[in-house]
């Protein structure tokens, strides 16, 4: 198989199936981030997709993290892709992604909300972050509670040395209505906030392999992409 020939091939598909997502609730599809999720594959696999047209990567792990950084110093193409984290992430590793990431998506507590500030303050830089929300209330899955996240984002908003963007949540696998319901309450959450605090919060990211159609429609600005995007065997429909 040639694989940077399937990489293309199935960027192009999704493409289209974001393309229609978009038109589906009077969107346009430039509003929407294509996030590779790479945390499964290796960096021949990265610079494929980046040959492919992919610009932003998301990692889970910050050791994998600059583990890919790294190795990427060895392709000259990646030079200028997008590396962001949308894993869960302890304090004790905020050193390995402040600095080398544009995008923190996983903020799942004030705790790590000061901890990655005061990493930023240090560097004299500023970090874009989303909050995550735990808006399906599952057990198994990190974030802030809704009824937290409205009682904290005044507090992590006011910390100088981040810059909160918008709102990140993942939906119920499986379940295309739960889906729906888990994507359409993020977006509303995300709008009661913006009006309450005044902040823009415009960035929405929610919508994996699985479900990325129903982000899109529901408003999704970021999707996060893995299996789809990297493994033939996934099969898109």
């Amino acid at each position: 198989m040639d694989y940077r020939k399937f990489i293309a091939e199935r960027r192009a598909e999704i493409l289209g199936r974001v393309a229609d997502a978009a038109a589906r609730s009077g969107r346009s599809a430039d509003e929407v981030t294509l996030a590779a999720v790479s945390k499964t594959v290796g960096i021949e696999e990265v610079a494929a997709a980046c040959a492919a047209g992919y610009a932003v990567f998301a990692e889970n792990r910050p050791q994998e993290l600059r583990r890919k950084q790294e190795a990427a110093a060895a392709y000259p193409e990646l030079s200028s892709v997008r590396w962001d984290m949308i894993g869960h992430l302890q304090t004790n590793k905020v050193n390995l992604v402040v600095g080398n990431v544009a995008l923190v998506h996983s903020v799942d507590s004030l705790h790590l909300a000061e901890a990655l500030d005061a990493r930023a303050a240090r560097l004299g830089i500023t970090v874009p972050v989303l909050m995550e929300v735990n808006i399906a209330g599952e057990e198994s899955k990190s974030g802030f509670d809704p009824a937290d996240a409205r009682e904290l984002i005044g507090q992590i908003a006011g910390l100088g040395n981040l810059s909160l963007e918008g709102l990140m949540g993942m939906a119920p696998a499986h379940d295309p209505d739960a889906a729906r319901r888990a994507f359409s309450g993020l977006r509303e959450l995300r709008d009661e906030l913006s009006r309450d605090t005044g902040l823009p919060l415009g960035e929405l990211s929610c919508g994996m392999s699985d479900d990325f159609s129903i982000a899109v429609e529901e408003g999704s600005t970021i999707i996060r992409l893995g299996r789809t995007v990297f493994d033939p065997a996934y099969d898109l429909q």
